[in-house]
């Protein structure tokens, strides 16, 4: 048991480290850079119709960190939840039992 756990960090740390080392000059870029690249090659008069609220708000584009941060929070949140419904059924299968 103690060895499968070993070999999945392992494993789990060289997927991903390796691709670092391995494409030295690679740019690693999120889906919304390469979302809006293709937009730009089929229509570049293309307009957003909706921004960001909190753009708006504060008037200008929110900070990298800022936005991680909130990346960070939605997912925190969202594993919350799904191990509060996870855990609900496993009690639910433990009281099913008595």
């Amino acid at each position: 048991m103690k060895k499968t756990v070993i070999a999945a960090i392992i494993a789990v740390l060289l997927i991903a480290f390796v691709p670092l080392f391995a494409l030295k000059d690679a740019e690693f870029g999120g889906s919304d850079d390469a979302g809006s690249q293709v937009v730009e090659e089929v229509d570049s008069s293309y307009e957003p119709w909706a921004a960001p609220v909190l753009e708006k708000i504060l008037g200008g584009e929110l900070p990298g960190e800022v936005e991680s941060l909130l990346f960070c929070v939605q997912t925190g949140i969202g594993v919350g939840i799904i191990a509060f419904v996870m855990g609900r059924f496993v009690e639910r299968k433990k009281w099913m039992k008595e």
